[in-house]
C-alpha cells in the first residue's frame, strides 16, 4: 500500500521527469499541447483515485464484510483489504482520464461530436460492461457507482472534443493536409 501511495504522491515528480526527458526532441506548437495533457492527465489520474476511495470504496466494504451472523464472521486479511483499495484506487484513476483520451483522439481524427453523439447507446452500454469488470463486488450499487461516473465522464468527454477536437491550445492542428 506504502507503495501504491508513494506513486501516487509522486506522480507529478515521474510525469515532469517523463515530460524533462521527452521535451527536447519535439517542436514548440508540440510542447504547448502536451504541458496542458500533462497536468490535466495527473489531475484527472488523481482526483479519480480520490473518489474511488473515499467515494466507493467505503460501501464496497462493507458490502463485502456485511455477510456476518451469529453463525459466521468475517476477518478480512490486510492483503485482501489492500487489494480491494488498490484496484479501486487504479481503476477509478484511469476511467477519469476518458477526457483526455477521448480529446487525443479527436485531436488524431479518430472521433468527432457527431460519431460520440451518435453512438451514446454503444457508449452506455461499454461503460456499464467495463463497470461490472472493473467492481470488485457484484452487487448493483457498487457497479452502478462506477458506470455513472462513467456516464458523467463520457459526457464531459463529448462537450471537451467540441471545445478541442480540431484546434487546440495554440490554434495547432494534428488533421493531415490533402494535397
Amino acid at each position: 500500500m506504502a507503495l501504491v501511495c508513494g506513486l501516487l504522491l509522486a506522480c507529478p515528480v515521474i510525469f515532469a521527469q517523463i515530460w524533462r526527458f521527452v521535451a527536447p526532441g519535439l517542436f514548440k506548437h508540440e510542447k504547448q499541447i502536451l504541458v496542458p495533457f500533462s497536468f490535466l492527465s495527473t489531475f484527472c489520474f488523481i482526483g479519480g483515485a480520490a473518489f474511488g476511495y473515499f467515494v466507493v470504496f467505503p460501501p464496497a466494504f462493507r458490502f463485502l464484510v456485511g455477510y456476518n451472523n451469529e453463525f459466521l464472521t468475517s476477518l478480512p486479511a490486510i492483503s485482501e483489504y489492500f487489494s480491494l483499495a488498490t484496484r479501486l484506487l487504479l481503476a477509478f484513476g484511469v476511467i477519469f482520464e476518458m477526457p483526455i483520451f477521448m480529446v487525443f483522439l479527436a485531436k488524431v481524427g479518430v472521433v468527432n461530436v457527431g460519431f460520440l453523439n451518435r453512438n451514446r447507446k454503444y457508449a452506455i452500454l461499454v461503460n456499464f460492461v467495463i463497470a461490472a469488470i472493473l467492481t470488485p463486488t457484484p452487487d448493483i450499487v457498487n457497479q452502478m457507482m462506477m458506470g455513472v461516473p462513467l456516464m458523467i465522464l463520457y459526457e464531459i468527454s463529448v462537450v471537451a472534443v467540441w471545445l478541442f477536437g480540431r484546434k487546440g491550445f495554440g490554434g495547432f492542428d494534428v488533421t493531415p493536409k490533402e494535397g
